[in-house]
């Protein structure tokens, strides 16, 4: 999944545009435009990471590299909705910006869910195959696995 600047800001832009244009007093729009750019930026630089992260893997997702990523980006999401809720009456946002942000939210969680059990079961394969080498090191080293030698040919050549 590729988060793009344009979906990443979509669920939030009404947000911002309500913020702007909200009939509430002056100091009310200052602190919540002032506060919901901070918010955004830092979602925005969460994107970015897992954006960065998607070109270096010529446009996959390494999901060891990606879960904490995208955990981070849904933490983000998470601390933006949390202030829409808290400040809906003082901002002047709307209950279906608020439902668009969590459902946006929700995709990014489902994301970092998928990459996150990739990346469990790949680390446990890692771990598995890293048990099964030292096994066989240590039955190797007490004799038992001890390669043979192999035969040379016999006769004339």
């Amino acid at each position: 999944m590729r988060l793009t600047a344009s979906r990443a800001r979509s669920a939030f832009l009404s947000a911002f545009a309500v913020l702007a244009l909200g009939t509430g007093e002056a100091a009310a729009q200052s602190s919540c435009q002032t506060d919901f750019e901070k918010l955004t930026a830092t979602r925005n630089a969460r994107i970015g990471a897992v954006n960065a992260l998607q070109k270096k893997g010529k446009g996959k997702l390494d999901p060891i590299a990606a879960c904490p990523r995208l955990n981070a980006l849904v933490a983000a999401e998470q601390a933006m909705i949390a202030y829409m809720v808290q400040n809906q009456k003082w901002c002047s946002i709307p209950e279906e910006v608020i439902a668009q942000a969590r459902e946006g939210s929700g995709k990014t969680r489902g994301v970092a869910g998928q990459a996150c059990g990739i990346a469990a079961k790949v680390k446990k394969m890692q771990a598995q195959q890293l048990q099964a080498m030292k096994r066989a090191r240590a039955a190797q080293a007490a004799g038992g696995g001890a390669p043979m030698k192999p035969s040379l040919p016999t006769g004339p050549l």
